[in-house]
């Protein structure tokens, strides 16, 4: 599919993150706060703070309640409940110019895997989407207890997919998810949208 030196993705495994990637970053902090009754201002810095544990795999009520405990606010399991539907809803709206690139590699025979920082249980809402279908594996930071740009999560998807680290290219929106990935051997570039990322595609 591709010539070995032309700048482009190996033959092997093309593998992408999932926020704001596939799907749009979120716009349910608004939403968030007021179920909290705080101002989006102090909300927002104690959601993004907490973030990294909640993708390691802490639980929901935990990771509410950490939020909550930072913002004054008592989160009992029903709250916990109701802000983890926001939060999913929040990100699931995708971006249809990568759901386009997604079908147009299916259909070219490229083998693609999903590797997402995400809660256990945005992953059990993400697997029941369409776009979901398009991956061989996917697999969430939540499930495993280990995250990006950590190197041991890296080999646990190599593992899963009986892959080389050189037959598989990796994108993701954050540089130090690309820097992880180079580290443990992976080809990799930053996502800054579909026509950049056809560069290095074999389309």
């Amino acid at each position: 599919m591709t010539r070995e030196g032309d700048g482009r993705a190996p033959t092997g495994w093309v593998i992408f993150d999932y926020g704001e990637v596939i799907s749009r970053r979120t716009e349910a902090i608004p939403e968030l706060a007021a179920c909290l009754d705080v101002p989006r201002a102090e909300f927002e810095p104690a959601y993004w703070a907490q973030r990294d544990v909640y993708d390691r795999g802490c639980s929901d009520l935990d990771y509410w309640r950490a939020i909550g405990d930072a913002l004054g606010v008592r989160v009992d399991e029903a709250t916990s409940a109701e802000l983890t539907e926001i939060d999913i809803a929040g990100w699931a709206p995708t971006e249809e110019a990568t759901l386009e690139l997604l079908d147009s590699l299916s259909a070219a025979g490229a083998r693609l895997a999903l590797l997402s920082n995400a809660p256990s249980s945005f992953a059990r809402f993400a697997e029941r989407q369409p776009w979901a279908g398009h991956f061989r594996e996917l697999l969430f930071s939540g499930d495993v207890g280990i995250a990006k740009p950590d190197k041991a999560i890296f080999a646990m998807l190599l593992d899963r997919l009986e892959a080389d680290p050189a037959d598989c290219f990796f994108l993701d929106d954050r540089q130090y998810n690309v820097d992880g990935a180079r580290a443990a051997g992976l080809r990799a570039e930053r996502w800054l949208g579909v026509e950049a990322a056809r560069r290095h595609l074999p389309l």
